[in-house]
């Protein structure tokens, strides 16, 4: 698909979005939208619970995963993956939230297998997030978010890099407590296009939060008002367009589970941080065309530190 037609295809998209966003502002005239403003897209996750009522987020985490070595082959592999996310709220019509999301990635990594890897990996990515009222159903919203992705091996993006990944979801709230959610995400050009969006947030009181939402579930429980623990696994499946010796533009899978536990501390209502620490399984760096090679990287662990800012 040429970067024309797929320009095309976001606009068409875009267009379904307006088209449904007007057809809820009748509905919306009289009444803000109750339910769809408890909750918000974040970095890496598809819904989350918002703590405070701001316009604008950033959020950002580092995670160095230390040299591990290689399946089958001599040599080790070790990552320090950097991503910032800045989204901001605006109202559509007055009522409906639209979230305007713009990410970055950054990956280093250290390699000194025999496979041929890039010593780096990047993205851009720019999005739109949107809840509206599904029809006239109580409590029932439709989400939907589309970006466009650029992705390679430095800053420097090739057209063939362009993807649209998207996702479409239900979410039904029948009490204040539990929160459901269902539907698929989209990532058109990708091995895996489709993949199911299942789950819920249950809140059972204010100190307890179950987010079981793919790909980044979460629980979490507040010692105090600034102090949090949580839970937190992770599942990477992302692809770089890449230059491979004399090839360019040659597919670059990386993929990995995380599992593990940390802290979240809440300084005032703008800015929070978190400290992780966990096990990393799973995980592969491997070229769609197998004959460029791949490397399976042994199991091992990471650290993370996230920091949140609200404006």
């Amino acid at each position: 698909m040429t970067v024309f037609k797929r320009i095309t295809l976001l606009a068409l998209i875009f267009s379904f979005f307006s088209a449904g966003i007007s057809a809820a502002e009748e509905k919306t005239k009289q009444a803000a939208l109750p339910g769809v403003t408890e909750f918000r897209q974040a970095l890496r996750k598809v819904i989350v619970v918002k703590e405070e009522q701001f316009a604008g987020e950033l959020d950002s985490y580092l995670r160095y995963m230390p040299s591990s070595g290689a399946s089958g082959q001599s040599g080790k592999v070790g990552i320090v993956d950097s991503v910032s996310e800045y989204s901001y709220e605006a109202k559509a019509f007055g009522k409906l939230p639209v979230e305007l999301v713009i990410g970055t990635e950054y990956m280093q990594i250290k390699n000194t297998t025999a496979i041929e890897l890039p010593s780096h990996l990047t993205s851009v990515s720019f999005g739109l997030e949107t809840i509206v009222p599904f029809f006239n159903l109580n409590k029932v919203y439709f989400s939907a978010g589309l970006a466009s992705l650029f992705t390679s091996d430095d800053w420097d993006f090739h057209s063939s890099s362009f993807r649209i990944p998207q996702r479409y979801f239900l979410i039904y709230q029948p009490n204040e407590q539990l929160t459901l959610v269902c539907g698929v995400g989209v990532w058109p050009d990708y091995k895996e296009t489709v993949w199911p969006i299942v789950g819920f947030i249950y809140k059972p009181n204010e100190k307890l939060i179950f987010n079981l939402v793919p790909k980044t579930p979460e629980i979490s429980y507040a010692v105090d008002e600034r102090l949090t623990l949580f839970a937190q696994a992770d599942m990477s499946q992302s692809e770089y367009e890449v230059t491979q010796g004399e090839r360019k533009n040659a597919v670059l899978e990386y993929n990995e589970m995380h599992l593990g536990a940390g802290v979240r501390y809440k300084f005032n209502r703008r800015l929070r941080c978190s400290l992780s620490a966990g096990s990393i399984f799973n995980r592969s760096i491997k070229y769609r065309d197998d004959s460029l090679g791949k490397v399976a990287v042994e199991d091992g662990f990471y650290t993370e530190f996230r920091l949140d800012f609200g404006f």
